[in-house]
């Protein structure tokens, strides 16, 4: 038996392992991938701001629970974001960096999150994990505390992004399997939604595609040619539960799937592992990348510097 406490830290290990997997392989294309490393299973470096903002929104929730509120949330980026930044930010998004501005034009959710002309990112997807562990069995209410979250920094398919992750998470976190998650998702976003539409699109190909050639077939169905940005929202989205499908649910099948499909690779294979590591257990996740997973840097949230994903986890857990 897995308890909740083992899969809430493998949940936020895988996220963390993912995140850091797939740095390098950022804005890659498969084959580039495959011609630097034939397959990339190994960390290279540390992870990225999915890790750490994945780590403030936990933060921010623990201190208000159920009855969190957009304001709270911009409180917080205000105080311990805003207030901290000492000239540009670093490492942050574009969705994230566009928030920063509107709220120091002293605007608020949900005109922060539609101000600027990122709202459709991944951002809010990639820090959305704590919400599936906190309403861990309960996806709708995951699904709306991601929401709420995302009105300061997000709008439009950006906010269903967040929205499909946590309600997955939660359902993940009860031991069900890959199938039941990716229905949780789906359940989640309106049906005729650009998420929904990829997303289904997306578990076609890896339910019918031999693993070889799923990176470019994912591509080919998904991915939106020609355009400069690999962080849209329903685009990472749908590679990352495609990576996690055709893992079958496996914490490094899934998270190695998702690096090498390239794209916004930090992202995709950070949502991967948080699935999969909610849904198996932090034993689950591989020795050799748990051990490379300390505590954050804050290279771009000074506020989280020190932090660990095992503590977090624990603190959600304790704060059910």
């Amino acid at each position: 038996m897995i308890s909740v406490r083992d899969r809430a830290r493998g949940c936020l290990l895988g996220l963390a392992a993912g995140d850091a997997l797939g740095a390098p392989a950022e804005n890659l294309a498969p084959e580039e991938i495959a011609a630097r490393w034939g397959v990339l299973t190994e960390i290279e470096r540390g992870g990225t701001d999915d890790t750490e903002y994945t780590i403030f929104a936990a933060t921010v929730l623990l201190r208000h629970g159920h009855a969190l509120t957009s304001e709270d949330v911009a409180r917080a980026w205000r105080e311990e974001i805003v207030a901290r930044l000492d000239g540009p930010m670093r490492g942050a998004g574009f969705s994230e960096l566009g928030t920063v501005e509107a709220l120091r034009r002293g605007l608020e959710p949900p005109l922060t999150g539609r101000w600027h002309a990122h709202g459709w990112s991944d951002g809010l997807a990639m820090r959305a994990a704590p919400y599936g562990i906190f309403a861990a069995g309960d996806p709708d209410e995951a699904a709306r505390l991601a929401e709420t979250d995302g009105r300061v920094s997000h709008t439009g398919e950006g906010i269903l992004g967040g929205r499909a992750v946590a309600a997955a998470v939660a359902v993940a976190m009860t031991g069900a399997p890959p199938g039941e998650v990716t229905e949780a998702a789906l359940r989640a976003v309106p049906e005729d939604s650009w998420t929904a539409r990829s997303l289904r699109a997306a578990l076609d190909v890896a339910a019918r595609t031999p693993r070889p050639l799923l990176g470019r077939a994912l591509h080919d169905t998904v991915v939106v040619k020609h355009y400069p940005w690999t962080d849209l929202a329903p685009e990472a989205v749908a590679l990352a539960f495609a990576a996690y499908a055709a893992g079958g649910g496996e914490v490094e099948a899934s998270i190695v799937t998702a690096a090498n499909l390239g794209r916004d690779a930090d992202t995709t294979a950070a949502v991967a592992g948080a699935l999969a590591g909610a849904g198996r257990g932090e034993a689950a996740v591989p020795a050799r990348w748990a051990e490379r997973i300390g505590p954050v840097a804050g290279r771009c949230l000074p506020v989280v510097a020190g932090r660990d994903v095992r503590d977090v986890a624990d603190e959600i857990v304790r704060g059910l």
